[in-house]
Parts: structure tokens; sequence; C-alpha cells
């Protein structure tokens, strides 16, 4: 079993519960507009190619700064396309007794897909990003319908598996009310949301796209500020 790995992040302190080594994969389905890893869209030829016994490894060099709540978050990328790598990675974490978790979009779930529900056995926590609750505000954003992704939300609430959800305020274009509130209400009918995390949107990546000879489509939006931040958090938790 061989992974396609992008980058590593030994302390990572926002992607998931305590101190984590964060595993960033090569490729994912999502074109989001304001996305700050474009580099890892397509499965290049710059991917590490990497066993999931060789990156467990890496990580368990810095086992001793994780504390209790730390230990393996993979981002992406999108990790669910590659979920019998990162199954296979989290099922020897465990294993060790090391806490696992993914941060994800939820785009490529599909009811009964053996690998996926593998690698969510495999997971304690799950970060869900729901970019959008409206189908076309999420085209919009992201290139793709959100079906799939609600309904993996509902899926990791009846397994029980516990989650956070992330959403990103990009001023003009995911801060409405009425999107936000329908986000809220939907939150509202999942049992297993631990967390809600408001993202201010930032354009850290711009230069990426850039070196990248891509067109940057928010070129000009100004980031959001706390004051954003805490109104879009209002009325989601309201």
């Amino acid at each position: 079993m061989i992974g396609r790995i992008h980058s590593f992040e030994s302390f990572g302190a926002a992607d998931g519960p305590g101190v984590r080594f964060i595993v960033f994969l090569h490729g994912c389905p999502l074109r989001c507009v304001y996305c700050h890893n474009p580099d890892t869209w397509a499965n290049d030829k710059s991917a590490m190619e990497l066993s999931p016994e060789e990156v467990l490894k890496r990580a368990l060099r810095y086992r001793d700064y994780w504390g209790e709540k730390g230990g393996i978050t993979v981002s992406g990328g999108e990790p669910l396309l590659q979920s019998e790598f990162v199954a296979e990675l989290f099922e020897l974490a465990h294993a060790q007794g090391v806490t696992t978790c993914i941060d994800t979009s939820g785009a490529l779930f599909r009811r009964g897909d053996a690998a996926i529900e593998r690698l969510i056995a495999a997971t304690d926590t799950v970060l869900l990003d729901i970019k959008a609750f409206d189908s076309k505000l999420h085209r919009d954003v992201t290139g793709a319908d959100n079906s799939q992704i609600l309904d993996f939300a509902r899926y990791l609430s009846e397994k029980g598996v516990p989650t956070w959800i992330r959403r990103v305020v990009v001023p003009g274009l995911t801060d409405g009310e009425e999107d936000l509130c329908k986000t809220g209400e939907f939150i509202k009918t999942l049992k297993n949301v631990e967390r809600v995390e408001i993202l201010p949107y930032h354009d850290f990546g711009i230069e990426k796209w850039r070196n990248l000879g891509l067109k940057y489509p928010l070129e000009g939006v100004p980031c959001a500020d706390d004051a954003l931040v805490q109104r879009a958090r209002a009325i989601i938790t309201a």
C-alpha cells in the first residue's frame, strides 16, 4: 500500500485535538476558489510515495510532544481520495495507541464504499468542511455539488463519529445570513458535533496560484476580519 504525500507538518495545533502530526496528501476533486493548497490538487510527479509504515515511523518521532490528546491528522488534498492508504495508516496508529483525525470535504463519500467505511472505523475525529449549504453557492465556491457532503455528515452522525464542523467565511461570498442560518439548522440535526469552527478567509495561498500559472479567483476580496467571523458564528449557533 503506497500513499501519495505532498508534505508534512510536525507540530500542528489547529487541525484536531491537541498537538498533531499533519500529513498532507496529493489529489482533490474540488477546486475551491480560496484554496490555499492548490499545489495538492493533482497527483503529480512531485509527490512522495510512502507506505503507511513509513509515514507512521516519521510521525512517531514527535510523539513526546503530543500530550494526551494529540496524534496524527491526515489532510490534503482530500483524504477520502486515498481511503485505503489512510485506513491502513490509522489502523497501525491505533495499534500504537495514537489518536487519528481526518480533515475532509466529504465530497467523495458514497454509502456502501468499503474503503471509506474502513477509514471512518479507524478515525477518532473528523474535521468536516461545510463550505456552503445552498447547492448553487457550493458549486460557485468549489465547482461541485454538496449532496454527498451533507449525506456524509448524516452518516457520521448515525455512526456517532466525533465531528468538528468547519466553515470558511469569505466576505461577499459565504457570509450570507440565509446560508449561514441553513447551515446552523442542518448542524443542529446532527448528534455528533463536538465543535463548530468559523474560519476567516485569508489570501495566504495567492502566491501558490500565481506560481502554478493560475488566476486567483478572489483577487481583491478583503480578508475576513474578526467582526465578520463573530457575526457568522452568532448566526450559525443561534
